[in-house]
């Protein structure tokens, strides 16, 4: 993040950083906060896309709620199946999903293929689907509010 904020800082105005922690646990805010720039706001992309209140919501409703975003429901097999090892050792399946109450799909662009997709995401973990469509409303005005 520093190398690529040093080298496009020249070039434009201002630079802004299109991700919210997503894991880092605060190691971006630091970064952030060393270069004066900002972030998209959030814990993870799925306060982004949902709003934090909802993601609350949700996990007050069901504490074993696993999320889903586009990206994901695109991408399972490589971000969920093979980097969990599970395609070589499916026996862990239990040990990372058996607490996992449902599967809740935060659908950008829900269409049938990805409706399937999620679905059969779902049906690899053993868990029911609920697919909430959040559209890319979130990630717009979040994007609107760091370049005004």
């Amino acid at each position: 993040m520093r190398a690529l904020a040093a080298r496009l800082g020249p070039s434009y105005g201002r630079v802004v950083v299109g991700y919210a922690d997503c894991g880092t646990y605060g190691a971006l805010d630091g970064v952030c906060d060393d270069l004066g720039i900002q972030r998209l706001p959030g814990l993870h992309c799925y306060d982004v896309f949902a709003g934090p209140s909802r993601l609350e919501r949700f996990f007050d409703e069901q504490p074993g709620t696993y999320l889903l975003t586009d990206f994901l429901v695109r991408s399972f097999d490589r971000t969920v199946i093979q980097e969990l090892g599970l395609d070589r050792h499916p026996e862990l399946h239990d040990t990372y999903f058996g607490h996992y109450t449902r599967v809740v799909w935060l659908a950008q662009e829900p269409d049938e293929e990805l409706r399937a997709q999620a679905a059969d995401a779902a049906e690899r973990l053993g868990l029911p689907l609920t697919v909430v469509a959040t559209g890319d409303h979130g990630l717009e005005q979040a994007l609107a509010d760091l370049v005004v």
